[in-house]
């Protein structure tokens, strides 16, 4: 037994801290519930003045953002030795951004498509709610690195 007491593994972030974490990363997965039941979409991000902006284009994750439900946007990083790790969560509504709002200029300028396609349409979430937290990773050899699937799995 030892008398040595260990420092916390997991904190809660603070609002200023999940921006922080918000605004080292683009991408995020955006999820919702839609009328085939549970979505999650890869996105790339951009935080801009408290709110988060994304593009998209016509489909399935269109539809659900005009319904106006609320939506999830989760982002996770790492420190640069991989020892800790972060994960941020946003709920909010999607709500189109106008096209003479300053958020369509930001959003040509610093979000990329990672797949081909036209994503012509641009969607701000505003936050109900922001939370998130940091903790040191598990220095198991059971799950670090990944392993490889198996052939014919």
């Amino acid at each position: 037994m030892s008398n040595v007491e260990e420092s916390p593994r997991s904190e809660v972030l603070s609002a200023r801290e999940c921006w922080r974490h918000l605004r080292s990363s683009s991408v995020g997965r955006l999820a919702f519930t839609g009328g085939a039941g549970p979505e999650i979409f890869p996105v790339n991000y951009l935080p801009e003045d408290g709110t988060l902006i994304f593009r998209t284009g016509a489909g399935t994750k269109m539809n659900a953002l005009l319904e106006g439900n609320v939506i999830v946007l989760e982002a996770d990083g790492l420190n640069s030795y991989g020892t800790i790790a972060w994960s941020v969560v946003v709920k909010g509504r999607p709500e189109p951004v106008a096209e003479d709002d300053p958020g369509q200029e930001a959003a040509e300028q610093a979000l990329s498509p990672w797949e081909p396609g036209l994503k012509d349409y641009v969607f701000r979430i505003s936050p109900t709610e922001v939370t998130g937290r940091r903790f040191v990773i598990d220095d198991s050899k059971r799950w670090w690195p990944p392993r490889e699937p198996r052939p014919g799995n």
